[in-house]
């Protein structure tokens, strides 16, 4: 894999991703990240073609879902440290958790549609 771009496996899990209801933002941050293994905000930039506040809300979501961590590097000298983002979590558990996500939208959907049935019957 090219240092700082997304390989077709990847491009395709991301297309994927987005399917089952994961943001953009997210699908490209978080297989961007398991790829490389840690990341800064600007590689994640660099390689998804994201903007810098779809990057920053994308890895904040993945942390507040437990997904990721960031550790502060701090460069030499004056400025704010540089931003390095790793998965805590392993990518399996992660698949596991939006797997059950949409298992449970297709239940929600199928018990829309009951409904609808029912409603239609008694309409008649």
């Amino acid at each position: 894999m090219a240092k700082n771009k997304l390989t077709k496996k990847q491009k395709e899990l991301i297309d994927r991703l987005k399917k089952a209801g994961v943001k953009k933002h997210v699908a490209l941050s978080l297989v961007f990240t398991v790829g490389k293994g840690e990341a800064t905000r600007r590689e994640i930039e660099e390689a998804t073609n994201l903007k810098q506040p779809e990057v920053s809300i994308a890895t904040q979501e993945m942390r507040v879902n437990g997904w990721m961590d960031k550790r502060d590097i701090m460069k030499e000298g004056k400025g704010r440290p540089v931003h390095c983002y790793i998965l805590v979590k392993p990518l399996e558990e992660i698949m596991k958790e939006i797997e059950e996500e949409e298992r449970a939208r297709i239940k929600e959907m199928e018990d829309n549609l009951a409904a609808i049935h029912k409603l239609v019957k008694k309409i008649k």
